[in-house]
Parts: structure tokens; sequence; C-alpha cells
């Protein structure tokens, strides 16, 4: 009888190998790692020697012995840090393998506009946290910037000992006399010193008013080519670019520009610079965001997403750039002007603007609701969409207009507040903004409250009711308080 015989299977491979491909393993002993390729070692390395293990993706690339993806699944990383590894070899040799990560060299992290503001902020007594949850920076961008906070009181004066010298030393251990206004008059003549800014919002609007009327830097001649821009604002030399504008037949969308002298006449750029200043070195500074926000408004773009379904070469010729910013730039930007909460501000101070260049069209403001549908992930309370036709998550914004039908501001109702809760916190807006002239607010029939009447009339207002009841005219509305 035939007897059966085991036949010898291959070993499996240690725990400690690790199997590239079907020709090359990695193999790890003690502090050591071996790369072997068909049975035979290649290379050996210390397993905290990064430059090496750099060094060992990249020759089983290059060498053909494996590919990008499995060398990635091998050494626990992504394909592009494989390509990034192979990029600067290729480039710069064995040394180019140990660039340090992080923020590039000789790069600045703050712009000296915004360093300026810091320093002023400093002075004033505020401290890291307050001044990074201000200018929506980290504590830590702040605290490299000023160095660690020491108390006040930590510098002593040292006085010299000895009884013959305590004259002396009181002398110099008392405060100066101050100056009298004659003299600090010539002094401040002579030296020619501009007067301090005596508040942050003095200084804020100093340094937006310098930003305004100074000219972007460029070094691009060519507007569908701004190399030279991008480098300069990666090395943090540039805190925004300058449109350009080429001679181009045929530009898609051109036609938002027309509306463009209005937005400027609307002062949005103006009061933007002095809430947010600079969002730091970039090529998409702070004026380039804005205008790519209202050029989006105007083109009935309604979300950044929708900037896919655009040529960013085209819709870069219409705002004076090469290319329009990405989708993850506008959110990026948007970002960044969020954290720093100023957003009811800015529609304050657009109000009052409107106010003061406009306040004969302020006789009459019409208040209207609009309902917003909501497709976050928060829980709203449901209302009717009547465009929809059904109830869903949705916010009720109320659009104050003046005479003209132009809008003044907008306030967003909580929980969905109805029309006559909303009405006294919108006439306690318009009071702030209008003063104390009279003024006829025009609403619908969401309005209608007898008692609500007399508290606009107490409130030197007089309302007037737009309604389409045939048995209930306006005058009887008004009149009926």
């Amino acid at each position: 009888m035939a007897t059966q015989q085991d036949l010898a299977l291959p070993a499996l491979a240690p725990s400690e190998t690790v199997v590239v491909n079907a020709r090359c393993t990695l193999r790890t002993e003690g502090t050591h790692r071996v790369v072997l390729v068909a049975g035979l070692p290649v290379h050996h390395y210390s397993a905290q020697d990064a430059v090496a293990e750099a060094y060992v993706m990249v020759m089983l690339v290059d060498g053909g012995y494996a590919t990008q993806r499995e060398v990635a699944r091998a050494f626990k990383c992504s394909d592009r840090s494989v390509r990034r590894q192979l990029g600067r070899y290729r480039d710069g040799g064995m040394a180019a393998l140990a660039t340090r990560a992080g923020w590039r060299a000789g790069r600045r992290r703050i712009s000296t506009k915004r360093v300026r503001l810091i320093e002023q902020l400093k002075a004033e007594g505020l401290s890291n946290r307050e001044i990074a949850h201000r200018l929506g920076l980290t504590e830590n961008a702040i605290r490299k910037q000023v160095g660690p906070a020491h108390p006040s009181g930590s510098a002593q004066q040292s006085l010299p000992l000895g009884a013959g010298n305590t004259s002396s030393a009181v002398a110099a251990a008392a405060p100066a006399e101050p100056t009298s206004p004659p003299q600090q008059a010539e002094a401040s003549s002579a030296v020619n010193v501009p007067p301090a800014p005596t508040s942050t919002s003095a200084s804020l609007e100093a340094i937006a008013q310098d930003e305004i009327e100074s000219t972007p830097m460029s070094l691009d001649t060519n507007p569908s080519d701004r190399s030279w821009d991008r480098l300069l604002a990666c090395f943090g030399l540039l805190d925004d670019a300058a449109p350009m504008f080429g001679d181009v037949n045929g530009v898609p969308g051109a036609g938002v520009l027309c509306a463009m002298p209005l937005l400027v006449a609307s002062g949005i750029f103006r009061i933007a610079h002095k809430l947010y200043g600079e969002i730091g070195p970039a090529f998409y500074g702070t004026r380039t965001t804005l205008m790519t926000l209202l050029v989006m408004a105007v083109g009935r773009i309604k979300r950044p997403e929708a900037l896919k379904e655009h040529d960013p070469q085209a819709l870069g010729r219409v705002l004076g750039l090469d290319r329009a910013p990405e989708v993850k730039t506008v959110r990026r930007k948007l970002t960044r002007l969020a954290s720093q909460h100023k957003a009811e501000r800015l529609g304050q101070e657009l109000a009052r603007l409107r106010v003061e260049q406009r306040g004969q069209l302020m006789g009459f403001l019409y208040v209207d609701g609009h309902v917003r549908a909501y497709h976050g992930k928060r829980e709203l309370p449901k209302t009717h969409v009547a465009r929809m036709r059904l109830a869903m998550p949705a916010t009720t914004d109320y659009w104050i207009n003046d005479q003209a039908g132009d809008p003044l501001f907008v306030m967003t109702a909580a929980a969905n507040a109805g029309m006559t809760k909303m009405l006294p916190e919108v006439l306690v807006e318009v009071r702030r903004l209008v003063g104390d002239r009279r003024v006829t607010i025009v609403f619908d029939r969401g309005g209608w409250s007898p008692k609500l009447f007399q508290k606009i009339v107490g409130d030197n207002f007089d309302p007037l009711v737009k309604t389409s009841w045939p048995e209930v005219s306006s005058a009887q509305a008004v009149g009926g308080v």
C-alpha cells in the first residue's frame, strides 16, 4: 500500500514582516528594518530614521519593484505622500528628503498691518485670548507674535544703596512731571509725531482707510497669468491680488460688472475692510473674497458648490484674476470671516450708511416676511413654505425696505416668530437708525392686532396695513386704533 507523504509547504512570513507585493517584503527585526526583493536583502535602515525610510519608498518605486499604491499601503501612508517623496528626491536628491514638515521657512504667518493692530490691542491691556478671538486667529499665533504674557508689576527699578544717594534715588524713582501744554505743542511740532489712536475702533478706521487708499501691488503684466502675484502671496508679501482686466471678446457673465459701481457706492467694501481687515497673506484676500461672493449673488450662484458648474478661467476674467477661487477656497475664506462674528455689525453699519445717504426715503418703511427653507442638520420648527406647498423646517426673514423698495436691513425671527411678535423688535432697530422722526410702517395682515397698533402709535409710528380683505380697508384698520 502506498504511503501518503507530507509535502513541504512554504513557511509563513513572521508577524514582523509586511508583504509589499509578490516580490518585495519589509521585515522588522528589533530597531532595524530590512527590505527584501526576491528573497535578497537590498537595503536596511533604522526604524527611527525617517529619511532612510523615505529613500526606501523612492527606491522601490523608481526601481520598478512596486507601485506607488503598494508602497503606500505597506508603509501606512497615502499615495500623495509617496509622490511627494519622489518629487523631492528628483529635485534635490537625498538631502531634499530631510525637509521638515510644517510652515515654510521665511513665510509670514501674520501680515504687517495685522501685526500693528495686535500691538495696539496688546498696548490697551487685552489678553492674548481676547485678541485671538477678535482677529479670528489662534491664541498660539498671538503668543508667538507678542511673546509670553508678563505681569505688569514684574519690572522693578534698582535703587542705589547708601545714605548719600537717597535724594538722587528718590528723584530717579519719582515719576517725571507732566510737560506743560506749550512745551507739548512745541515738541509735537518739532518731531511731527502723529497723535496715537484713542480706541480700537479709531485704529481700525485708520488702518482700513490706509488699506483702501493704497493701490495693491502687482508684478504681473499678463491678466491671464498671475504667477508672480501668487508667488508673492506664497512668500507672505501680498495681502490681496490687484484686479487686472485684459482685452478679451465674448466673456460669459461680464454683464454682472454693470452692478459693480452700485456695490462700490453702497460702501460695502469700505465697511468690510473696517470690520474684518485683512485675512492674512493670500492671493484671495478680503476684497477679492467679497467680490467673489457679490458676483455669485448677482450671477444667481446660490452656493459655493455651484462654482463647479462654471469655468474658473471665464469667471476669473470677470473678477480681474487669472482664475476664480475653488469651492474649498471660498468655504475656507467664509469660515475665516464667520469666525469673527461680525455679520450683524456689518448689516448695522450698512443700514446706518443708507440712512445717512437716503434719509429722505425713510418716511415710509415696508416690512415683509420671507420664509427660507432650511436643509441643514439642526432641528428647527416647521413652517409652511408657500412655493413648495408643504410644511418643512425653515426660518423666517423680515426685510425692511425704504420708500423706493430698496432693502434697508433684515432680521431673522427666532423660532419662526410671527409678524405681531417681530414688529416691536423691528421698530426698536428702526428707531435706532432714523432717530426721533415720525415714520409710517407698512405691513400686511400678518401684523393685524389692535394691541400692537396701540403700541406702534405710542412709539411715535404710524401703522398702515395692506390687506386684501373686502370688508376691512387700510384706512379702517388704522382708524380703528
